[in-house]
C-alpha cells in the first residue's frame, strides 16, 4: 500500500499523502477503542467481528474505485524488472532507520508514559487517559506536518526540527511536574516529521523498484522495532524507573537527524553520478 501511495503522489503532495496514510493507523485504533466496545456490549462479539470486516470491505471497494485514476498517474514500466544499486539499498535502510527510531520514540511514550505517571502517584486510569492525549493530538499534527513539508518544500528541515523538538519535550515530560501542558505540547509536535520521513524512500526509488524497495524499508523497520522496545524495557527494569525508557526514546529521536545527514549524502552522491560527463 505504501508503494501504491508513492506511485500516486510522487512529484506532487507526497508528504501530505504519506502523512494521511500513516495517520490512518492511530486514528483507526482510536475509533475502534471508542466504537467496538459499545458494539460488543450492545450486540455481542459476533457483530464486532462483522463491523471490522465491514470496514475492511469498504476500504477494498474504495480502493477499487479510486485507485484506477492513480494507475493512470503513475509511471508504469512494462516488461522491465528494476534492480536496486547498493547505494539505493543503503539509502532505503537509512530512511527506514529514521522511521524506526522515530516510531520507537512514540512507543516509549505510549508504553512507559502511563507507568511513569503511576510511579508519581497517579491512578492507572488517569495516567492512561492523560498520555492518550498525545495520540489524539498526533492525529492532527501528522497531516499538518505533511502539509507543511509540501508547502515549504523543506521536508528535511521539518524532520530535523520535529525530531529535536519531540526529543526535548520527551525529556521534559520525564522530569516536569506540569504534566498536562507538556503532554499537549508533545502531541502537537510529535506528528510533524511523519509525512516527510515516509516520503524519503520515494526520492531514491524508481517506479520499477518501489515494490522491492518498500519491502526492504519495512523489513528493516520491523527488524529494528522489537529490539528497540526490548532495550527500553530492559533499561526501565534495570534502573527501576519507567522514565529511563522515556529518556531512551528521546535519545533515539536525536539520532534521526544524524541518519538523515547520511541519507542526504547518499542521495547527493547518486545525483552527481547521474549527471552525464561532457
Amino acid at each position: 500500500m505504501t508503494k501504491m501511495v508513492a506511485d500516486w503522489f510522487t512529484g506532487r503532495e507526497i508528504a501530505t499523502a504519506m502523512a494521511i496514510f500513516v495517520n490512518s493507523w492511530p486514528v483507526g485504533i482510536a475509533i475502534s477503542l471508542m466504537l467496538l466496545p459499545w458494539i460488543g456490549a450492545r450486540f455481542g462479539l459476533h457483530l464486532v467481528n462483522l463491523a471490522v470486516a465491514g470496514w475492511i470491505l469498504i476500504g477494498l471497494v474504495l480502493m477499487a474505485i479510486f485507485y484506477r485514476a492513480a494507475e493512470e498517474a503513475a509511471v508504469s514500466v512494462v516488461g522491465e524488472r528494476g534492480s536496486l544499486t547498493p547505494e539505493t539499498v543503503y539509502a532505503v535502510i537509512a530512511a527506514s532507520s529514521i522511521w524506526c527510531l522515530y516510531n520507537l520514540g512514540l512507543v516509549m511514550i505510549f508504553s512507559f508514559g502511563p507507568s511513569m505517571l503511576v510511579e508519581r502517584g497517579w491512578s492507572m486510569a488517569a495516567a492512561g487517559s492523560t498520555i492518550s492525549i498525545v495520540l489524539w493530538l498526533a492525529a492532527i499534527s501528522v497531516p499538518l506536518g505533511g502539509f507543511l513539508a509540501d508547502l515549504t518544500k523543506r521536508g528535511e528541515a521539518i524532520i530535523v526540527a520535529g525530531c529535536i523538538g519531540f526529543a526535548l519535550l520527551t525529556v521534559l515530560l520525564s522530569r516536569s511536574g506540569q504534566v498536562l501542558p507538556v503532554v499537549i505540547a508533545v502531541g502537537a509536535v510529535c506528528g510533524l516529521p511523519a509525512g516527510a520521513i515516509m516520503s524519503l524512500p520515494a526520492r531514491v526509488l524508481e517506479p520499477k523498484t518501489r515494490a522491492i524497495g518498500m519491502g526492504i524499508f519495512y523489513t528493516a523497520f520491523y527488524a529494528g522495532s522489537p529490539v528497540g522496545s526490548a532495550i527500553g524495557g530492559k533499561l526501565s527494569t534495570s534502573l527501576g524507573s519507567a522514565s529511563a525508557a522515556v529518556d531512551f526514546g528521546a535519545v533515539l529521536l536525536l539520532a534521526c537527524p544524524a541518519i538523515l545527514w547520511f541519507f542526504r549524502r547518499i542521495v547527493s552522491g547518486q545525483n552527481r553520478s547521474a549527471i552525464p560527463s561532457t
